[in-house]
């Protein structure tokens, strides 16, 4: 799964109302941002490079993983796989959108 494509499902999964009521940033490095906007009514997601109330590092494999399910983020946490800055508290919501 490409960037973009990331994007879309994580839009999809998003929806209006998250519940997240943060801001989450996904930094896959070169590959790109995705940029979860949950205080926004209704929710957005965008590849925009804003300051997040959360940052998460992982790689576009890693990623798309987590989209597909094959991935749960509390292991990819655990293991490295991902990188969290900021407010771990949103992180722990990521099992809400992912």
């Amino acid at each position: 799964m490409d960037l973009q494509a990331c994007t879309e499902a994580l839009r999809a999964k998003v929806g209006d109302a998250s519940g997240l009521n943060a801001t989450l940033k996904f930094d896959c490095g070169d590959d790109g941002i995705v940029f979860v906007d949950g205080k926004s009514i209704p929710n957005s997601v965008s590849n925009d490079d804003k300051d997040a109330d959360c940052t998460v590092g992982i790689s576009l494999d890693n990623l798309t993983a987590m989209l597909e399910g094959d991935l749960e983020p509390a292991t990819a946490f655990m293991t490295g796989k991902l990188k969290v800055s900021g407010d771990m508290s949103v992180a722990l919501k990521l099992q809400r959108i992912v």
